[in-house]
C-alpha cells in the first residue's frame, strides 16, 4: 500500500480549526478506500514568525518539498502589521520555493445554495467555472523600489512563462466544456500584448477548444452579470488574484471555495481561498467547506486519486443539500459539526460518488 505523506501547514487565525477539519474527511476517506496517508505539520505565516522569526520558516519549506501534497489553511493577522516581514510573505516564498506557476480556482453554485448569492438566482443556477491563474510572474514578482514620495512596481512575463500556463488552462477545457477565455489589458500593458499573442499562438494546437479575450475590466463586469458564460477562465497573476476573489460572490460564500497551487511535478500546495478571520478564531464558527473542498482537490491534482476526490466532492455537496449550513451560511452549525457531517456522508454506501469511484478505479471499501 502507498503511503502517501501530506503535510499540513494550519497557519493564523481560523485556518488551524479548518485545517482540522479537512484532515478529518481525509481521515475518513482514507479509511473507506483503504489508503494510507502519514500527516506532518509545520507552521507558517504568523505562526512561522512567532516559531523562527520567519514567515517560511526553511523547515518548513523543507518539509513542504519532501512531502507528497501541502494543506494549508490561513495566513496573516492584525498582530503582524508592524513584523518586518508579513506572514502573506511565507505564501509566496512558499509559491517560489515550490516552483509552483499555476493556481486552479473552481468556482460553481451549490445545489441548494443560489439564493444565497447577492447576484440573481437566474443569474448564478448553472455557473461553473474554473479560474487558471499565473502564480509566479508580474507584479508580485517584479522588480521593486520603495522610498517616500516614489515607489515602483515592474511587471515582468516571458513568453515560456505565458506557455506553460496557457497550457494548463487548455488541458483543463479538454476535460470540460471546451472554452477559454483569457484576460488581459492589451490594449495598454505591454506584458498583455504578449500574453495575447502568446495564448493565440498556443491556441493554434487546441482546434478543438474555443478562445476568447476579454479586458480584466470587461471581463470582471461579466462575472458578475453573465457568471454562466465562462468554462475556463486564463489571466495572468494580479489580474486572477483580483477576478478569483471576485468570482466568490457567485457562490454565495468566499468559505465555499477551495484551490490548487500546482508545478511542474512536485508536491501542490491545496487551500482555501479565504483568508484567516481572526475575529472568528477559536470559537468553532468558521466554515471548514473551503478547507475540505482544497483536500478533494489534494486528492484529485495532489495524489492523483481521482475516486476518493468525487467521493469527498459528492459528500460535501450532500452535506451543503441537506442544509447544513456555518454563520456565513445564514445557519448555525459549528466547523467541527459541519466536517463530522461530511464523513457521515462519506459513509453511506448509496452515494453516486461510489458509483464514480468503481469507474475510476478505485472501490470503496467502507
Amino acid at each position: 500500500m502507498t503511503r502517501h505523506r501530506i503535510l499540513l501547514l494550519p497557519g493564523d487565525g481560523i485556518g488551524p480549526e479548518v485545517t482540522a477539519a479537512a484532515r478529518q474527511c481525509l481521515e475518513a476517506v482514507a479509511a473507506g478506500f483503504d489508503l494510507s496517508f502519514a500527516f506532518d505539520e509545520a507552521p507558517v505565516g504568523g505562526a512561522g514568525i512567532e516559531a523562527c522569526g520567519e514567515p517560511l520558516p526553511a523547515e518548513t519549506l523543507h518539509r513542504a518539498r519532501t512531502s507528497d501534497a501541502v494543506l494549508l489553511g490561513a495566513v496573516g493577522g492584525p498582530a503582524w502589521d508592524a513584523a518586518p516581514r508579513r506572514p502573506e510573505a511565507g505564501l509566496l516564498a512558499l509559491r517560489r520555493g515550490l516552483g509552483l506557476f499555476a493556481n486552479l480556482r473552481p468556482v460553481k453554485v451549490f445545489e441548494g445554495l443560489e439564493d444565497l448569492s447577492p447576484l440573481k438566482r437566474d443569474r448564478v443556477v448553472g455557473a461553473d467555472l474554473l479560474i487558471v491563474r499565473e502564480l509566479t510572474g508580474g507584479l508580485y514578482f517584479g522588480e521593486k523600489r520603495e522610498g517616500e514620495y516614489e515607489a515602483f512596481d515592474g511587471c515582468a512575463y516571458t513568453r515560456e512563462e505565458v506557455e506553460r500556463i496557457a497550457r494548463v488552462a487548455f488541458e483543463a477545457a479538454g476535460q470540460r466544456r471546451g472554452r477559454v477565455t483569457s484576460v488581459d489589458k492589451a490594449n495598454v500593458l505591454a506584458t498583455s500584448r504578449l500574453w495575447r499573442r502568446t495564448v493565440e499562438d498556443h491556441a493554434q494546437a487546441w482546434p478543438e477548444i474555443a478562445l476568447d479575450h476579454l479586458y480584466v475590466d470587461a471581463a470582471a463586469m461579466t462575472l458578475v452579470t453573465q457568471p454562466a458564460r465562462f468554462d475556463v477562465v486564463l489571466t495572468e497573476n494580479l489580474f486572477g488574484d483580483i477576478l478569483s476573489d471576485e468570482a466568490a460572490v457567485i457562490a454565495g460564500s468566499i468559505g465555499l471555495l477551495g484551490s490548487a497551487s500546482l508545478g511542474a511535478g512536485g508536491p501542490g500546495v491545496f487551500e482555501p481561498v479565504h483568508g484567516s478571520a481572526p475575529d472568528l478564531a477559536g470559537r468553532d464558527i468558521a466554515n471548514p467547506a473551503g478547507a475540505i473542498a482544497s483536500a478533494a482537490l489534494l486528492l484529485r491534482h495532489g495524489l492523483g486519486l481521482p475516486g476518493p476526490a468525487q467521493a469527498l466532492d459528492a459528500a460535501l455537496a450532500d452535506t451543503l443539500r441537506a442544509g447544513v449550513r456555518t454563520l456565513d451560511l445564514g445557519g448555525v452549525t459549528s466547523c467541527t459539526r459541519f466536517a463530522a457531517s461530511v464523513c457521515e456522508r462519506l459513509d453511506r454506501a448509496d452515494r453516486l460518488a461510489d458509483r464514480k469511484a468503481v469507474e475510476a478505479g478505485m472501490v470503496w471499501t467502507g
